[in-house]
């Protein structure tokens, strides 16, 4: 198989993967409070990264764990917090898919409040096209059900997490292994996880109850994959397609949570199809440059 195979399939795969959350936390709500969905991924991805943490701790510098552990809180922990809270108060699983596309503007826009980070005329009108569709698509939830888009402002404060964790990894973890701090950032949460599985009761649970074990089941799964296996499928990407075409995923994701949308009968309004594409556009404006420069 050759590499542009390779990678297209990893592509596909990943958007899948990356794109499906929402629906499996959307499906989940029904027989599991939120703190709890999100302490069992967390607990999941934590388990499965466990054993590679162990070797990967020694590889990082002492001075750099205090890092790691906030890239692991930033990257991980307040997004997984967020986003079951959100989805579990009736935004839609595509809602949330459209508005997780937002990551790459915030990572400027921050980068610039608080890094110093230079914005291109091209990236700054990037920003002003991505907020377009945010505010178009907030307006329009809004007249629709404002409770819920209230609760949607959840999903977008958790993309400003993963902005500022991508900025904390890029300026103060750039020599270290990126491998090594996904696997011990995220298993330093086990504890933390741990628990809140237990403050939440979880070995409570009824888990002869076919519904309950279903979600416990998907949710544990959602960890595992989304987290620890994705992790391994993205250095491939970005080792076989390069940094261009791996940071495409954030154009495909969207899309597949429109797909599930679809499938599970939520509202695919022509509003939000237009301002996911508005919101793509700016992301792509926005990265355009710094893209061609990898």
């Amino acid at each position: 198989m050759n590499n542009k195979v390779l990678s297209w399939g990893i592509f596909i795969l990943l958007s899948f993967i990356w794109g499906s959350p929402f629906i499996i936390m959307k499906l989940s709500k029904e027989s599991l409070p939120p703190l709890l969905i999100t302490s069992l991924l967390i607990f999941s991805a934590g388990i499965v990264l466990l054993p590679f943490a162990l070797f990967h701790i020694s590889k990082i510098s002492p001075k750099k764990i205090g890092f790691v552990l906030i890239a692991g809180i930033f990257g991980n922990l307040v997004p997984a917090f967020l986003y079951p809270i959100a989805i579990s108060n009736n935004v839609d699983s595509a809602l949330a898919g459209i508005l997780n596309a937002l990551t790459p503007i915030f990572v400027i826009i921050l980068g610039f409040l608080f890094f110093r980070n230079r914005v291109s005329s091209t990236k700054a009108i990037g920003v002003l096209i991505g907020f377009t569709g945010i505010c178009l698509l907030t307006f329009m939830e809004q007249t629709i059900n404002f409770q819920n888009s209230g609760y949607a402002l959840l999903i977008v404060l958790a993309t400003i997490s993963y902005a500022f964790n991508i900025l904390l990894v890029s300026y103060f973890l750039k020599e270290q292994n990126p491998i090594h701090i996904t696997t011990v950032s995220i298993s330093f949460l086990i504890i933390p996880s741990a628990f809140i599985l237990w403050q939440q009761g979880f070995l409570t649970l009824n888990f002869h109850n076919s519904d309950i074990l279903e979600s416990v089941s998907a949710v544990a799964l959602l960890g595992i994959a989304g987290t620890a296996i994705a992790t391994g499928l993205f250095y491939i990407l970005l080792k076989k397609g390069g940094g261009v075409f791996a940071s495409m995923i954030i154009y495909g994701t969207p899309f597949v949570a429109l797909f599930w949308g679809f499938i599970y009968h939520e509202k695919i309004t022509t509003i939000r199809i237009v301002s996911l594409i508005i919101i793509l556009a700016g992301v792509y404006l926005a990265s355009r440059k710094s893209n061609e420069n990898k």
